[in-house]
């Protein structure tokens, strides 16, 4: 179902794009999600692919059929008699270049328990993990995606596993038919890969006497989070590894949440990686509206719109829509970043109607205030951009639809496009959701039940719960929606040498990496903090490994990252914009002023 965002909203794990999956089964759907096998596919896939090879012999893999009927409803949970902790172990090798990597994938459950040996969920999750070659122990990095709502296997089959689904990304060439391929860029020479389904996506479900919806909360779903981690560690003996932390989109605001619960609890953190984030919901006017339906969320509207404008003139010089072109992605996001701050004041005047006229909502506030074709026309010079692209952005209609008259632009990446006749988005409004859903969802039906060797016959796996996000609880921290910088700073604080690293898409249209570094730079005024921050930006949407040139410097990053290498390119604390002038310290949680629904 796709959800109206002026209703709610989907601070990613990419609940849009996993709409119409329907039922898959676990075999299907999990096999697919991590790729491979050497059988019958689909003819475009099997024309494609670059299966990965066996590295052992045959015997030495252990297939596993779990015939427990786990449910993903609000209401269930299995009783803990049907708990158990069966994987399957399949072993395949890697190559990419003169490099060749034996490694072995580990698909079932584990059970996450509170600290008095309690059972909360019985977790699932797919592990890549290869053989230490210096004698120390590999790093071991926990992935999930957000939604909330959302399974890990956005991650699994687009990112770091090793095989990807290959999409021409921004383009549909070929599309739906888009390869399933051995992943160059994959990370199973750097660290081993954990990607976990928080409970109620996947096959993970609570235990009796919780339910589903137990944990269908941002603090509810840290502590389970925490607990499947920490039963990992101890049972694959892992205390002495290095520990990360990778989350993408509301996998962000869960991972500072996340990194503070762990610190305290003793697990300490080598690293967290932040993809796409949305630290602070509070910040993004938009989504604070949508989530809470009130006014009390246009408290920082101008930040917002100002925020989202860098991300917006990427998209449009894109399509050329920016005079003189730009020299560089990076040399034009200063230049909009300049412009927007020189700008803040007059752009207050327009941001809660522009905010309201994003989520559908034009004349929440009366009528609706615009600037003026002189007004326009005065930014030109300043920004670079046509009138166009202004009044497009400056328009009682969400952008996604005014930057090309008679076109629609993807909000996950604005520089994926369809013109407004295209049948397909009648089902879909957001062509960066139809460049990939039936293609993944392809991939996922085909695949190979022999790559991971587990199956579940009574169970349906499930990419996204529709039903989670509209039970969410976003409250955190005494407020209605996360501010996670005051957790980010609590973790630093309890681990000064936590590495973080913020990975972000100069065309992701839902969330725009200067909000991200208008957040971050909230740490700057913390005396005496010394963080070891380093913030990135590449090409791309909010998938941001989807496009080939992306994907390559974000795996040559995360190389620099794992070796506590600083990375060439990367803004640090120090360098990052200043904090705008109305955001809390990092210390302080953002308050919304309560207010009535409207």
């Amino acid at each position: 179902m796709k959800t109206n965002r002026s209703k709610i909203a989907h601070p990613r794990g990419l609940p849009g794009r996993l709409a119409g999956f329907g039922a898959l089964t676990f075999g299907a759907l999990l096999l697919a999600a991590c790729g491979g096998g050497n059988g019958a596919a689909s003819s475009a896939t099997a024309a494609n692919a670059q299966q990965p090879s066996r590295a052992k012999a045959a015997d030495a893999n252990q297939p596993y059929t779990d015939q427990v009927a786990y449910s993903m409803n609000a209401g269930d949970s299995l009783d803990p008699s049907q708990v158990n902790e069966g994987a399957a172990v399949m072993h395949y090798q890697w190559s990419a270049g003169s490099t060749t990597v034996n490694y072995t994938t580990t698909t079932g459950h584990l059970t996450a328990s509170d600290a008095n040996g309690n059972p909360e969920a019985s977790m699932s999750y797919v592990a890549y993990t290869a053989p230490s070659t210096n004698g120390k122990p590999r790093p071991v990095t926990f992935f999930y995606n957000g939604g909330p709502g959302s399974s890990s296997v956005w991650l699994r089959l687009g990112s770091f596993a090793p095989t990807r689904v290959a999409t021409p990304d921004p383009l549909l060439t070929n599309w739906p038919n888009f390869p399933l391929v051995n992943n160059a860029q994959s990370l199973i020479a750097t660290t081993d890969m954990v990607f976990i389904d928080p409970p109620g996506t996947g096959l993970s479900e609570a235990v009796s006497p919780n339910t589903n919806q137990s944990f269908w909360g941002c603090d509810q779903d840290v502590t389970v989070m925490r607990d499947f981690i920490r039963r990992y560690i101890a049972a694959n003996n892992l205390s002495g590894s290095p520990l990360y932390l990778y989350g993408e989109s509301y996998g962000t605001p869960r991972t500072d949440m996340l990194a503070l619960s762990l610190e305290t609890a003793g697990v300490p953190l080598t690293g967290i990686v932040l993809q796409s984030a949305i630290l602070n919901y509070f910040a993004d006017a938009t989504e604070a509206v949508a989530v809470t339906q009130s006014t009390s969320g246009l408290a920082l509207a101008t930040d917002t719109l100002s925020g989202y404008f860098p991300g917006y003139a990427e998209v449009a010089a894109y399509f050329n829509q920016v005079s003189p072109a730009p020299a560089s992605q990076a040399q034009y996001a200063q230049q909009m970043e300049n412009f927007v701050t020189a700008k803040y004041n007059s752009f207050g005047a327009y941001s809660q109607s522009w905010t309201l006229s994003q989520i559908g909502d034009p004349n929440g506030l009366g009528s609706p205030r615009l600037p003026s074709r002189s007004t326009l026309q005065s930014w030109e010079s300043g920004s670079s951009l046509t009138y166009q692209a202004l009044k497009g952005y400056f328009s009682t209609t969400p952008f996604q639809t005014t930057l090309l008259p008679g076109t629609t632009i993807g909000r996950y990446d604005g520089r994926v496009s369809l013109p407004n006749s295209d049948s397909r988005l009648q089902n879909d409004g957001d062509p960066s959701d139809i460049l990939i859903s039936q293609p993944f969802t392809t991939t996922l039906q085909t695949q190979l039940p022999d790559y991971l060797g587990y199956s579940a016959p009574n169970a349906t796996y499930t990419p996204l719960n529709d039903s989670i996000i509209g039970s969410w609880d976003f409250s955190h921290a005494g407020q209605a929606l996360p501010d996670t910088i005051p957790d980010l700073l609590g973790a630093l604080q309890l681990n000064p040498s936590l590495k973080v690293l913020s990975i972000n898409g100069y065309h992701d249209l839902a969330t725009p990496f200067f909000n991200t570094e208008k957040q971050l730079a909230r740490l700057q005024t913390v005396q005496n903090l010394n963080a070891n921050l380093q913030v990135t930006s590449y090409q791309g949407g909010h998938m941001v490994y989807l496009d080939d040139t992306a994907r390559a410097q974000v795996k040559s990053d995360l190389d620099n990252y794992f070796a506590g290498t600083p990375i060439p390119t990367a803004l640090t604390l120090s360098t990052l914009p200043a904090a705008w002038a109305d955001e809390s310290p990092a210390g302080t949680p953002t308050v919304m002023a309560q207010a009535s629904k409207r």
